[in-house]
């Protein structure tokens, strides 16, 4: 008998998947999952960005069964998850798994929560969906580690359709040979190039948004009927074959072996900064530099950072535009930039990240005098590794190396921490009291009946 294809392996875990299979830890980092997603989404719909999607998704419409997130509208599902992803990832403060570099709540969270609103359902029926899309969405990703951004392609963008569609064909009630239509509808509607880094326009922002949107309405073509191809992901002309030259087909049927029994969702990494993850090892490098030794900016003689090859084009090329970042926006993916926020301001939190912050000339002074040499000792994007080493004034050489990014599974962030970081972004947008009450029934979301009370404590 032929083995099941891919898209049909992932469609019976997605369709099966209850949550009393799932262990507590897990389910717990669901919850947190959640609320940090929805932090990020709060912060980025008062920015001009998230102003500019909300009201496209408002002029785009459908029926009003889904909240879009910070406002009092309500829209299609397929229209709200246009907005509520974009929001999600719009401030580079959502979570990142490493190795397979792909940002999994903006998809999952916003997708579970539009389409379970829309359908009047359970929490306990929305967090299953959320975990399902999550472990379909880093399985995609982690079949290729690295290939997607080394043929310009943003990982996120490709493979959160597929998560979107998990979720959806979840909730949505789809039968296994339509979630498996919608899988292979999902294939053609991938994409996502990084230009963005050129000049730190918006694009990145939407990826998640469109995705999540494909995933949507992917899942109702397969509903209505419409068919996609079943070997979608190994195919001839499939998904890995176009957008990353090939897979280790020995490396999915791995993954593929785990569905049920490892959770991927565990080794998220949730966000200490509001930028790229990548970097983040670094910041933490120099800013126990600067604590340990008081460093002052203009003893800095020079920076220079060991580096794997796969990040260079992200994080430190072109170097001049990397010592002096076009925006703000541009700037979260400066490493030069980060390690002078570090070193001059001993912080990066959102003010860190307008465009005037990014005009800073004393944060900039230091941003130039950051280097960078390759280190083919890092297994990139398996490692995402940190080390930073300084030369002052006086002659002495400081360095710190960082294995792991804070907030991942090797470096954990409380509960607690998770819970003020939400607090800080959501203020931006509601009153204290509301805040609160989304921290306690995200807590509880696979408690609750349905989301009237989660959603309506999302509006402005």
């Amino acid at each position: 008998m032929p083995r099941p294809s891919v898209a049909r392996r992932y469609a019976r875990f997605a369709l099966g998947l209850a949550l009393d299979q799932v262990p507590p830890p897990v389910a717990a980092k669901a919850a947190s999952l959640a609320l940090d997603t929805l932090g990020s989404c709060l912060a980025s719909s008062r920015e001009e960005f998230g102003r500019a999607v909300l009201q496209a998704a408002e002029r785009l419409g459908g029926p009003p069964e889904s909240t879009l997130i910070g406002t009092k509208a309500r829209v299609g599902a397929a229209s709200a998850v246009l907005a509520n992803a974009t929001l999600a990832h719009g401030l580079d403060f959502d979570d990142t798994r490493e190795d397979a570099i792909v940002h999994t709540g903006c998809v999952a969270v916003t997708t579970a929560l539009a389409v379970g609103e829309a359908l009047g359902a359970s929490g306990r029926a929305v967090v299953e969906a959320m975990i399902a899309g999550v472990e379909v969405m880093c399985r995609v990703g982690l079949a290729v580690p690295g290939r997607f951004h080394a043929r310009h392609y943003h990982p996120t963008s490709l493979t959160g359709s597929f998560a979107a569609a998990a979720v959806a064909g979840k909730l949505y009630g789809l039968t296994e040979d339509q979630l498996v239509h919608a899988f292979g509808i999902c294939g053609s509607q991938a994409g996502g190039i990084i230009e963005y880094l050129a000049d730190g326009s918006w694009t990145k922002r939407l990826h998640p948004g469109w995705a999540a949107h494909a995933g949507v309405a992917a899942t109702h073509l397969a509903r209505s009927g419409f068919t996609g191809p079943e070997t979608v992901f190994e195919g001839a002309h499939g998904f890995y074959q176009a957008f990353a030259g090939g897979y280790a087909e020995a490396a999915l049927e791995a993954l593929l072996a785990t569905l049920g029994r490892t959770w991927e969702l565990a080794g998220l990494t949730l966000k200490p900064y509001p930028c790229g993850s990548i970097a983040q090892p670094y910041m933490d490098c120099a800013l126990r530099l600067r604590e340990q030794h008081r460093i002052k900016p203009e003893e800095i003689v020079d920076i220079r950072c060991r580096t794997a090859e796969g990040s260079i084009p992200r994080l430190w090329e072109p170097l001049a535009s990397k010592h002096r970042p076009a925006n703000g926006y541009a700037a979260k993916f400066s490493l030069p930039y980060l390690l002078a926020l570090m070193l001059v301001r001993g912080r990066a939190a959102l003010a860190e990240f307008t465009d005037e912050a990014a005009r800073d000339q004393a944060v900039l002074a230091v941003a130039g005098k950051v280097g960078y040499e390759v280190d083919a000792t890092i297994d990139y994007p398996r490692q995402f590794i940190g080390h930073v080493a300084i030369r002052l004034r006086d002659g002495r050489l400081l360095e710190a190396r960082q294995d792991h990014p804070r907030g991942g599974p090797d470096f954990p962030m409380a509960r607690e921490e998770v819970e003020a970081k939400f607090l800080g972004n959501a203020a931006l947008a509601v009153p204290e009291d509301q805040a609160a009450r989304v921290v306690r029934i995200a807590g509880e979301l696979a408690a609750q009946a349905h989301l009237t009370a989660l959603m309506d404590s999302l509006t402005a």
